[in-house]
């Protein structure tokens, strides 16, 4: 069987980057073949390195895409934390994974301003940021995702992904059984 794609979107300081890296870490300690990436630690390796405006945008997010889905028909469950703004973004990247379960981060703009570890919030007000999401650019959320968190701490969607992934990658090497 191949690999999928587990699609975290949702708001900045939803919470994404948090349950991907839980959901990575329980994959890795089940011996499960899976590959983290975050939007971005993503954006920072590319050179070069994709801008925040439309097209800068638009040619991210294609990447991101078909980078997953390259990866994930190697076999690999790939998780991939970012925010994907526009549902265009987000059924481009389904339409050429193998698999794609879409996980939307149901957290209040509230919530996530009040988290904003990284400033970008604050950024935005004070009129540094022009075009964050959430503060000056629309999300939009999915109609109908598969998966609804409420965080990066909740263990019921971290146990739903995993039963997914479990689904998608059975029969497949895991990191402990391989060769190398």
């Amino acid at each position: 069987m191949s690999g999928g794609v587990v699609w975290i979107t949702g708001l900045p300081s939803s919470g994404k980057s948090t349950l991907a890296a839980r959901v990575h870490r329980a994959m890795l300690g089940e011996g499960r073949a899976s590959c983290l990436l975050d939007g971005d630690e993503v954006r920072d390796a590319l050179v070069p390195r994709p801008g925040y405006d439309p097209r800068g945008r638009d040619d991210f997010y294609e990447t991101l895409g078909r980078l997953s889905a390259l990866i994930a028909r190697q076999g690999l469950i790939v998780i991939v934390a970012a925010t994907a703004h526009r549902r265009a973004y987000r059924e481009r990247a389904r339409a050429l994974a193998p698999r794609l379960l879409e996980v939307y981060m149901d957290v209040p703009p509230r919530v996530c301003r009040e988290r904003d570890p990284k400033g970008l919030y604050r950024s935005a007000g004070a009129g540094e940021i022009d075009a964050l999401p959430g503060a000056g650019l629309d999300y939009e959320a999915p109609p109908s995702p598969e998966l609804v968190a409420r965080g990066g701490e909740d263990d019921a969607a971290l146990g739903a992904i995993l039963e997914r992934a479990r689904s998608w990658s059975a029969g497949v090497a895991g990191v402990e059984g391989s060769a190398w």
